[in-house]
């Protein structure tokens, strides 16, 4: 009788720990902390967005849709290896694989074919989308020597921003021995906003440093 339990107990145990292992992941998504500039929106500047504008729907407040990063090169049409480094660095960047863009019609004066590479985007969304903002806003651009702020006229008249970065190593996740040339980047930031008013009003709320004009 106790050879049986024996033989029993094993198999119990390999149950049991199937059991954890199955729940596991579930597990590491319930305790996940939600990025700090997500929840900072939604307990701060949400709220007091609605009260600046005088929102009667909490569905009219302004908030982020998603986050395009663009690092074009030119001139991997005369060295394919530099596209391999942008990829790489804007991978780093974002956390995210890059999708290649690739020229659409050939142009004979830069030696461009059609289907050549011609640089590197990510579209980010949901958490990465703001914890990529966060290390934006407080870690990368203070880094940039001389900086004075960003222009808050480069709105598309939607509410959307664009904005230039001249190179990557702002970002301190660049190693900077490991960088083979200097690539400069558009930021786009895709917003519900209606007016750049309520974009420029949600953006600067977020942590944009724009200059005083």
């Amino acid at each position: 009788m106790s050879t049986s339990a024996t033989e029993q107990a094993p198999a119990g145990r390999g149950r049991a720990q199937r059991g954890r292992a199955e729940q596991s992941p579930a597990a590491e998504q319930a305790e996940r902390v939600p990025p700090r500039l997500k929840e900072r929106y939604r307990a701060e500047i949400a709220p007091a967005l609605r009260e600046e504008f005088g929102y009667a729907n909490v569905m009219q407040i302004p908030g982020l849709v998603k986050i395009t990063v663009n690092m074009g090169v030119g001139e991997a049409a005369r060295d394919a290896k530099l596209i391999e480094g942008a990829v790489k660095d804007l991978g780093i960047i974002t956390g995210q694989k890059p999708a290649v863009a690739r020229a659409k019609k050939s142009i004979a004066q830069f030696k461009l074919r059609a289907g050549m590479p011609i640089g590197a985007h990510v579209t980010l969304r949901g958490d990465r989308m703001w914890e990529f903002l966060d290390r934006l806003l407080t870690l990368a651009l203070p880094r940039i020597r001389d900086f004075r702020g960003l222009s808050d006229r480069q709105f598309d008249g939607r509410g959307n921003y664009t904005f230039g970065l001249t190179e990557q190593l702002m970002f301190h996740e660049i190693n900077p021995d490991q960088v083979d040339r200097q690539r400069g980047m558009d930021v786009t930031v895709v917003t519900t906003a209606t007016t750049d008013a309520e974009g420029r009003a949600l953006l600067r709320r977020l942590g944009f440093p724009f200059r005083e004009n």
